[in-house]
């Protein structure tokens, strides 16, 4: 028996590591650290999180008044989602009657954070969802069986395209309700813009089929519309933020080279918005990141409600100040964009006032259904490679790295 086996504690079953879990514990068995510049993780999205040339200074401390260490609202705190909405208007919806605010606006404390409570508020549907895709997906949705997933796969001698009309066939041929994909696509580039993002929009509000978009990397694009940001999101393309089905979600982790703040978020209508607050209730989740509550089991009355700051008294009788604006404004979050927000970080890139074509059209979204049912989902394992450095003395030599690739040897083992 196998001291593994031996040491199973068998109320719990063995969970399979992901992909970049796996890849990075098996690199530090190996000697991997953060600081050593021998080695190059290539096992995760890592932006680089340092200075770079003509770039805004980065933020690397954040005062906390005392205030802010009680339990938040579960969506998160109010001037964080405030900004953030501003944020989009400012950047998708500049002269469009229908804007973003703050209840459109829900905190997370990670990307899987936010897609686990998206998740968790799915009714008994089919969810569609893209293979090759974010790997992190198929482990999420083998653990809720409300919804029955559906994989489509993409053809590599197509470019992975996948056009609006191809869009219209599978939900109407496998009665798709809800779709899953990353824009742009973690792991293939394949990039969905501009008239064809606006297609597939309409396509799901005549069908009724929401979107649920991972927009972690809108900010790296290398072609678009001349005199545009090199940004994309869908939201440029909704018409009404309350009933198009539109979900999308993004965060300080790719786009503004923070992924160790943890502080995601998810844009949609007030309901959705309202059911992930829910489930995340329900199902509360770990790692909330900076702006995200904490115990939403904690009586209401001890907690901080999720109301406008000026209608919250604080303890000495006066109205609550936005202490947190001004971490806004440095992180290109809040107010109008800082002018030293280039291109080359990912903070806000240069005229990130000007807008976009107005282009969309209307829907009314249905409302999140209760979980009856499990329902298991056969999904393909993850397979990674490990990067390790060249071998320096007889020690590392005397140790090879299964299934990783030696630099400068040349060899792939395993």
């Amino acid at each position: 028996m196998s001291d593994e086996h031996r040491n199973h504690v068998h109320a719990f079953r063995n969970v399979p590591r992901t992909g970049v879990i796996y890849v990075t514990a098996e690199a530090t068995k190996l000697g991997f650290s953060q600081r050593d510049r021998a080695w190059c993780n290539l096992g995760q999205g890592q932006p680089e999180t340092g200075d770079l040339p003509d770039a805004p200074p980065r933020v690397h401390t954040v005062p906390v008044d005392v205030d802010d260490q009680e339990y938040a609202p579960v969506p998160g705190v109010w001037e964080l989602r405030e900004a953030i909405a501003g944020l989009y208007n400012r950047l998708y919806r500049k002269g469009m009657p229908s804007r973003y605010a703050a209840e459109n606006v829900s905190i997370s404390g990670g990307g899987r954070t936010a897609l686990t409570r998206a998740a968790a508020s799915l009714g008994h549907v089919n969810l569609g969802h893209f293979l090759p895709d974010y790997t992190a997906y198929e482990e999420l949705l083998d653990i809720f069986k409300a919804f029955t997933a559906i994989p489509i796969l993409l053809e590599g001698d197509r470019g992975y395209a996948f056009t609006a009309e191809d869009l219209r066939k599978e939900i109407a041929g496998r009665g798709l309700s809800a779709l899953l994909a990353s824009n742009p696509c973690n792991p293939t580039g394949k990039l969905v813009q501009g008239e064809e993002l606006a297609r597939w929009i309409g396509v799901a509000r005549d069908l009724d089929c929401t979107l649920m978009l991972d927009e972690f990397y809108s900010h790296y694009i290398w072609t678009g519309a001349p005199g545009r940001l090199p940004v994309e999101s869908a939201a440029r393309y909704v018409e009404d933020v309350n009933s198009d089905p539109v979900m999308l979600f993004d965060g300080l982790t790719k786009n503004w080279r923070y992924p160790g703040w943890r502080v995601t978020w998810t844009l949609g209508p007030k309901s959705v918005i309202e059911a992930v607050a829910a489930a995340a209730g329900r199902h509360p989740a770990p790692g909330g990141g900076a702006g995200q509550g904490g115990d939403a089991r904690h009586p209401p009355h001890l907690r901080r409600e999720a109301r406008p700051p000026s209608a919250q008294p604080r303890g000495d009788g006066h109205p609550h100040r936005p202490r947190a604006r001004r971490h806004l404004l440095r992180l290109g979050l809040g107010g109008a964009p800082p002018a030293a927000a280039l291109g080359r970080d990912g903070i806000l890139p240069r005229r990130a006032h000007e807008e976009g074509h107005l282009c969309a059209g209307r829907v009314l979204r249905r409302e999140p259904g209760q979980a009856p049912e499990p329902r298991r989902v056969a999904l393909p394992p993850v397979r990674a490679l490990l990067v390790r450095p060249v071998a320096r003395d007889a020690r590392d030599r005397a140790r090879p790295a299964e299934g990783a690739y030696r630099r400068g040897a040349g060899a792939l083992i395993g």
